[in-house]
């Protein structure tokens, strides 16, 4: 416990230097152009990037030591940082201004290489919970680590907030490329025992391939298990339009440092379940969590904008970060019990990808349709004309029609997933025994995949 223990906290340093820059590249783009095109085609950025690496990102988990793989993450974090750095240094002038400017989009794209080399922790960390701990405590192990991401949106959104208000992407820039570094630090004096075990001389070598082919015959194997992913990728679907469009409206209601102050206050929601599932755990069937999870945020979705409060905002922010980590532990214990350890890295890395692609396809639209359509819509369209004197008219308002509707969707679907019979197969797939760690005792891991 106390190796992991030790990961979790240098999880920790890294999140909150990723999510800083993520959260600081989307306020300063925003404050710089005004532009919500550009924090759409940002947050579109992201997806497609993580859509694009994570089973590639999964087969380097499987296929080296996690803790190797954890470092390699930094160290191409800390790369594309400095590299960002120096174009903060030598940004040609009124270069960020624009909207439309190739040396802005330039800068976005390095940074966010940055950032999107920290999804490989993202992956390791999960099948690190599965060697370290033993399978009827990973549920509660999970909590922790959506503790530990709760805690880094804490103190991310504050000190983006701060930074980018006082110092822009320099200072931002320099604290990551610093802290980058002190992980990588930390993470190379923590002795990992994993277990792995070395094949043989005479042995023949398994071909170190993204293997998305076996990868989908393991998935398969399990009832239910594709529906389980699938309904994950319908929800991040809906879920691009938070990525899109929610700084927008929370600075369209609140200054950025405000804005910043009130999300890091918010965040206590995903330290406070974090330390509830770590006591309580998940209950029996974790499924069944993960699905009444679903059905309460997107009730609140349909309602924390219907009016333009910044404490309605606050409250559906609150309820929303407090059951996310319910929903993200639900899954990663489902997958580590039913999925062999050898093959996690890359099943959690299909997940990622499959989960992440729609997505993007929702953050480039929404940015737009929002923006063109929408907004004119609820400012002096046949929208603001029809529910205007209720609803309020207005950009701010075009945005907060979009996740009312979202929000509805998403409650439809959710109530469709509860009753389907891939949700009774992969439940019962999950009371049967089924184990993620054949092969894995005493942290022995055996060398087939």
């Amino acid at each position: 416990m106390r190796t992991f223990y030790n990961v979790l906290v240098n999880n920790l340093v890294a999140n909150i230097t990723n999510f800083t820059v993520w959260f600081a590249i989307t306020f300063w783009v925003f404050l710089e152009t005004h532009s919500v095109f550009a924090t759409g085609m940002i947050a579109g950025i992201y997806l497609v990037l993580t859509a694009g690496f994570g089973i590639w990102l999964g087969s380097i988990v499987d296929h080296n030591s996690k803790k190797a793989a954890m470092l390699a993450s930094s160290a191409v974090s800390a790369t594309f940082y400095a590299i960002s750095l120096a174009m903060v240094l030598l940004e040609p002038q009124d270069a960020f201004t624009d909207p439309y400017s190739l040396y802005l989009w330039s800068f976005i794209l390095t940074v966010m290489l940055g950032v999107i080399a920290g999804n490989l922790r993202s992956i390791a960390l999960p099948t690190l919970v599965t060697i370290l701990i033993p399978e009827d405590r990973r549920d509660r192990a999970n909590g922790l680590v959506g503790m530990v991401t709760g805690i880094g949106f804490l103190t991310t959104s504050v000190i983006s907030g701060f930074l980018v208000a006082y110092t822009g992407m320099l200072g931002v820039l320099v604290l990551a490329l610093a802290t980058t570094l002190l992980a990588i630090l930390h993470l190379s004096l923590i002795r990992i025992d994993e277990g792995r075990a070395e094949p043989s001389a005479d042995a023949p070598k398994e071909p170190r391939s993204v293997d998305i082919a076996g990868t989908i015959q393991v998935i398969a194997a399990v009832p239910g298990l594709f529906a389980l992913i699938f309904f994950a990728c319908f929800n991040n679907f809906l879920g691009g339009v938070f990525m899109a469009l929610l700084d927008a409206y929370g600075l369209s209601l609140v200054s950025v440092e405000v804005w910043g102050l009130m999300f890091g206050g918010l965040s206590t929601a995903f330290i406070l379940s974090g330390l509830i599932i770590s006591k309580t755990g998940l209950g029996k069937n974790p499924i069944r969590t993960l699905l009444l999870v679903n059905v309460m945020t997107w009730s609140v979705c349909c309602v924390f904008t219907i009016q333009p409060s910044i404490w309605l905002l606050a409250a559906g922010c609150f309820v929303w970060m407090l059951l996310g980590p319910y929903a993200e532990a639900a899954e990663q214990t489902t997958l580590q019990k039913v999925v062999p350890l050898e093959r996690q890295g890359r099943v959690f890395g299909f997940a990622q990808s499959v989960e992440q692609s729609a997505s993007p396809v929702t953050a480039f639209l929404i940015g737009p349709l929002t923006q063109f359509i929408v907004i004119p819509f609820m400012t002096d369209g046949a929208g603001a004309d029809a529910i205007g004197g209720w609803f309020g008219t207005g950009p701010d308002r075009g945005i907060a029609l979009v996740f009312t509707v979202a929000g509805l969707i998403g409650l439809l679907v959710t109530i469709l997933a509860f009753n389907s019979r891939y949700y009774r197969q992969l439940s019962d797939a999950y009371a049967s025994g089924a184990t993620g760690d054949d092969g894995v005792r005493g942290g022995i891991v055996s060398s087939g995949a």
